[in-house]
């Protein structure tokens, strides 16, 4: 799955009911005020303050 990269500012929960913290990368799909998320496969509906996108050149690390 291709998308820009993104990490959480706040906890969200994803469709499986796993709550994700603060600081998990996710990949990003979509643009404007909600976007989808993914975490290993898993579905989190985000809304543009949950998360913030990471620089490519922070992305490796």
């Amino acid at each position: 799955m291709s998308g820009r990269i993104g990490t959480l500012l706040v906890a969200v929960p994803g469709l499986s009911g796993v709550v994700y913290p603060e600081g998990t990368r996710v990949t990003i799909q979509g643009t404007g005020g909600s976007v989808d998320g993914f975490v290993d496969g898993d579905w989190l509906p985000l809304a543009w303050w949950e998360f913030a996108d990471v620089r490519p050149e922070d992305a490796t690390g």
